[in-house]
């Protein structure tokens, strides 16, 4: 839960140590004051704002799927009958808690859901879809699209104008 805090402006730097750390978030205090010509302390007190404003939302090592068994990456649609029952909001609730389910978006269009969804081979995810899918109330119908070949994934966002990313300039010596 965020504080009440004003928005920061973002400067040259902001934007610097917010592409770093979502690039390496095990990045010290100290490397990451160094790659922004920074001494320690006015880096620590811009990492710590930017993080109390919600910028930075945590850190994460990202892992290999597949080396961890799971083969099978699965875009799934699902569409409700009507939303004025509970129906899709104690789907919600259950999406949230399954660990095979990576992200969940309320779209708009022909489908109500879109899933991203992570199974170790096709048998466990017609179980999945048979056991946990179909069984939810309310739902009328559900379409998968099996990834056949990652072309690109990431999770990194876009920083700097424009989504361009920070200045290619190294920011200046600041904050001495």
């Amino acid at each position: 839960m965020r504080k009440n805090i004003p928005e920061p402006e973002l400067d040259a730097v902001d934007l610097a140590l917010l592409q770093l750390v979502q690039q390496d978030g095990s990045l010290s205090n100290t490397e990451l004051a160094d790659r922004l010509n920074l001494s320690v302390t006015p880096c620590w007190r811009r990492r710590k704002r930017l993080e109390e404003a919600g910028y930075i939302t945590g850190y994460q090592a990202q892992l290999s799927r597949r080396r961890l068994g799971y083969q099978v990456l699965a875009y799934v649609q699902i569409r409700f009958g009507g939303h004025a029952d509970e129906a899709p909001d104690r789907f919600e609730a259950l999406i949230r808690a399954l660990p095979e389910v990576q992200a969940c978006h309320k779209i708009t269009g022909e489908y109500d859901y879109l899933l991203q969804v992570l199974a170790q081979d096709l048998d466990a995810y017609a179980d999945f879809l048979e056991r946990t899918l179909r069984r939810q109330p309310g739902i009328t119908a559900i379409h998968s699209a099996l990834a056949l070949r990652e072309v690109k994934a990431g999770t990194q966002v876009p920083v700097g104008p424009s989504g361009q990313g920070p200045s290619a300039s190294p920011p200046g010596r600041r904050d001495r």
